[in-house]
């Protein structure tokens, strides 16, 4: 499995359901929006301290980006 590729797919997934954009994402976790978009695409390793922004800024328990297929 590729990990970083399916957590992408994750973060993807809850962004829309939450119908948020790359750009809104990135302003409300502090990040650069090409950022987001690399870790959406698998490209990118994903510190704790990112994921847990991530989840923060969608609203989102942690625990729902690790339910991996």
């Amino acid at each position: 499995m590729d990990v970083k590729a399916e957590y992408g797919k994750k973060v993807r997934e809850i962004r829309k359901k939450n119908g948020v954009s790359q750009e809104s994402l990135a302003d409300l976790a502090g990040l650069d929006r090409t950022y987001i978009s690399d870790i959406e695409n698998g490209k990118r390793n994903v510190s704790i301290e990112t994921i847990f922004k991530i989840a923060e800024a969608l609203k989102t328990p942690v625990v729902e980006f690790f339910e991996l297929k």
